[in-house]
């Protein structure tokens, strides 16, 4: 069964290498044109605003990284779920999960936008808003959470559009977005003087041209046919979806725990230092929103090959899922040392891009670059490794892979940092923290490797001659 349903579908039957760039490429530069939607505001604000205006948008980034949660837990959750479905031939069940996924983002998105409207100076208070800062943060926020609905259907969407077998949409949409950003950016700040208002309005646009192309996209699938039976919630097949995105929902959620810290200590201890509470604020979210830029390609090409790991693995081919899980992890680790070049050679140009003004904020962001990336070429390793384990329908292993760089390390380290380095110590524990993700990653994977692909020595061996020289 699984030899003649992979015969249908090109997941099951063309060279992994060649898959890995049919769908990991368009998925890279999906995730870094959603990359660029934050750093794109971050430039314009910057230079229209000032320094002020890009801590506002670190102070409301963990509600877009909430909502962002909620949207990658369901939507690729239902991307898993769809792929490991038609790897089993089971069309109508992949076309339940994808619909009962569509009600849940939109319910979701509306019940969150709600709420954040209702406790938005409090929130902004808690993530770390001074006073300075918080009327820049609500002007900002206030927007942005009105266009919660098309940050989440661009978030949830996507992966679902590329278990379809077509990333090249995905790419398409966001590329629509973002052009309607930029070009937007600059015509709302400095020609008609709306400061970080227009910033927002700018991004909620090109969110919602790119949220009205996916929801189109959404209704004209190759490989399922949805009905008015599939937008009937199950709660065993929602419970399916969110448990297989449970780990794109924690590594997300832990984000924001994250920020919530890094921006409360940003501000404790530099207060304490010659650089005032608000430099420091403004110039690690900048330096962290610019490291998305690699970060983006690194997941970009994990989420990539997720289609291809769910498919095989729902298929039992398991030669093929060796084969992109270890291209992946190769091609991954070459980006990201590539990035770690980009960081350590032109930090003083990078962070002139954001302000010019203050002396004390470029020495800073300079020093936010240089040492929160020194170790960042084991960034995409440790990607690779949570991905693969979610792919293949391991939730448990990936949610611990996620939770391990965040939760496990970075917090704990960047608190005991402090506590001896000052504001610095923040910076510091970004290395450390991604150096002991990647090492973590790599040994749980080797760990459960065998325990993944064991099967029958008589089923194996009619497998490898029916892929052909792919696996040979």
């Amino acid at each position: 069964m699984a030899e003649t349903i992979a015969k249908v579908n090109p997941l099951g039957t063309e060279k992994v290498g060649r898959l890995m760039v049919r769908f990991a490429v368009p998925s890279i530069i999906a995730m870094l044109v959603n990359s660029l939607y934050n750093m794109v505001d971050q430039v314009f604000i910057g230079q229209g605003v000032g320094y002020l205006g890009n801590a506002a948008t670190s102070i409301i980034l963990p509600l877009s990284i909430a909502l962002m949660a909620i949207g990658l837990m369901i939507g690729d959750g239902a991307a898993t779920f769809m792929s490991l479905k038609l790897g089993m031939g089971e069309k109508k069940t992949a076309a339940h999960g994808v619909g009962n996924a569509i009600v849940m983002i939109v319910i979701a998105s509306i019940a969150m936008t709600l709420v954040c409207l209702a406790f938005l100076e409090p929130l902004c208070r808690l993530f770390g808003a001074t006073d300075a800062v918080l009327p820049y943060a609500l002007d900002f926020g206030f927007v942005m959470v009105l266009g919660f609905l098309f940050g989440a259907i661009c978030c949830g969407f996507g992966g679902v559009i590329r278990a379809d077998g077509r990333p090249n949409i995905t790419m398409i949409g966001l590329l629509m977005g973002f052009a309607v950003n930029i070009i937007l950016n600059p015509l709302f700040i400095f020609v008609c003087g709306w400061g970080v208002t227009g910033s927002a309005l700018a991004t909620v646009t090109g969110q919602g041209l790119n949220a009205a192309f996916f929801a189109v996209c959404m209704f004209r699938f190759k490989t399922i046919k949805l009905d008015a039976s599939s937008f009937i919630l199950r709660p065993r097949i929602c419970g399916r979806i969110l448990a297989l995105g449970f780990s794109s929902f924690i590594a997300q959620i832990v984000t924001v725990a994250v920020i919530f810290v890094m921006n409360n200590l940003l501000v404790r201890y530099g207060g304490l230092s010659e650089y005032g509470s608000d430099i420091p604020l403004a110039a690690y979210g900048v330096a962290v929103k610019v490291s998305y830029l690699l970060t983006g390609i690194a997941l970009g090409l994990a989420v990539g090959v997720q289609p291809i790991l769910g498919y095989n693995y729902g298929s039992r081919q398991y030669a093929r899922v060796k084969r992109t899980f270890k291209l992946a992890l190769f091609w991954s680790a070459v980006v990201c040392t590539v990035g770690f070049v980009v960081f350590q050679t032109w930090p003083e140009q990078i962070s002139s891009l954001f302000d010019t003004e203050s002396d004390l904020y470029a020495e800073f962001a300079v020093k936010c670059f240089r040492i929160c990336m020194l170790l960042c070429f084991t960034i995409g390793p440790g990607m690779v490794s949570g991905i693969f384990f979610q792919a293949i329908g391991k939730p448990v292993q990936a949610a611990i892979l996620t939770l391990s760089r965040q939760a496990v390390f970075l917090i704990p380290m960047a608190t005991i940092f402090c506590s001896f380095l000052g504001v610095e110590g923040v910076l510091w524990a970004s290395p450390f923290s991604d150096l002991a993700a990647c090492i973590m990653g790599l040994i749980m994977v080797r760990a459960y490797w065998n325990r993944l692909f064991r099967e029958d020595s008589t089923e194996q061996e009619p497998r490898r001659r029916s892929v052909g020289e792919e696996l040979s």
